[in-house]
């Protein structure tokens, strides 16, 4: 598994920044010099080429010409562009919460079958209005959105009635501990422990819970990430969220829910670990 599950945006960026470094050094340019044929200054440069600053269009086309390697540019801007839309930083996003819940209504649309892993938190597919509004308010006022809690978590569970469409497959695998994360008020708390009871049973829904005892422990608590049929894989990270194509990552990730697919347990011994759960709120 990658140290972080941005290795991939990461790697891809390091690839562009190594290739663009070869080419200044193939042209017998230093730093200083390549910057004064680019017109700009040469700590640009050197952030370029680790990696610090992703190059736009222009200054790849820029860096090309002034290496004598202008059929070069169209490849690498390609690739940088690549590599800058695998990490789509939640900062730039759309900062309307109900937007954000809005965001995927195509991929929703075309996958067929979900993977969910969360150790922290209730997956939003399963999240009632209570939960959510007070989970997405959390997540507002701590970034500085305009708080839109209502809203937005009216859109997330819009968005979850994908769970009742003809031909889709959920199978959500969450550690014990994300039962007992206090994200809303003890009513609301009671509700989405509730919700968790009926909609583990059904047709479409196959709901895992690895309790905190297991043993033994084959894969450790990870991030949270959705696997979109076997096309990608979408991480949530504190500061971004990470989208995931390169097939041997993919692939990393749908080991990693397999086993802990494995370490949960299902029907009525996940039940009686949610009716824990709602026993504690008291």
């Amino acid at each position: 598994m990658p140290a972080s599950p941005s290795s991939s945006a990461q790697s891809a960026r390091v690839a562009v920044a190594a290739r663009l470094r070869d080419l200044r050094r193939g042209a017998g340019l230093t730093v200083t010099e390549l910057a004064t044929l680019c017109g700009w200054h040469h700590s640009k440069t050197s952030r370029i080429e680790n990696a610090r600053t992703a190059p736009s269009a222009r200054d790849i086309q820029h860096w090309c010409r002034s290496c004598g390697r202008p059929e070069e540019a169209a490849d690498l801007v390609v690739r940088s562009m690549n590599a800058e839309s695998m990490y789509s930083e939640w900062r730039h996003q759309v900062q309307e919460l109900s937007k954000l819940q809005n965001s995927w209504p195509k991929v929703f649309a075309e996958t067929r079958l979900f993977r969910i892993y969360s150790s922290t938190l209730v997956p939003g597919l399963l999240q009632t209005h209570g939960y959510a509004g007070g989970l997405l308010g959390t997540i507002a006022r701590f970034r500085g959105y305009p708080e839109a809690g209502d809203e937005a978590a009216k859109a997330r569970v819009d968005r979850s009635q994908i769970i009742h469409a003809p031909g889709r497959r959920i199978v959500l695998v969450v550690e014990e501990s994300a039962l007992h994360h206090r994200m809303a008020g003890t009513d609301a708390m009671a509700a989405q422990l509730g919700h968790l009871l009926t909609a583990g049973t059904l047709p479409a829904v196959s709901l895992g819970v690895i309790p905190q005892t297991v043993e033994p422990r084959t894969v450790w608590p990870l991030e949270t990430f959705h696997v979109y049929d076997d096309r990608f894989v979408s991480v949530e990270l504190l500061s971004a969220e990470v989208n995931i194509t390169q097939p041997s990552e993919v692939e990393l990730y749908l080991k990693a829910f397999e086993q802990l697919r494995h370490m949960a347990v299902y029907g009525a011994d996940a039940r009686t670990l949610i009716t824990h759960a709602l026993a504690a709120l008291r």
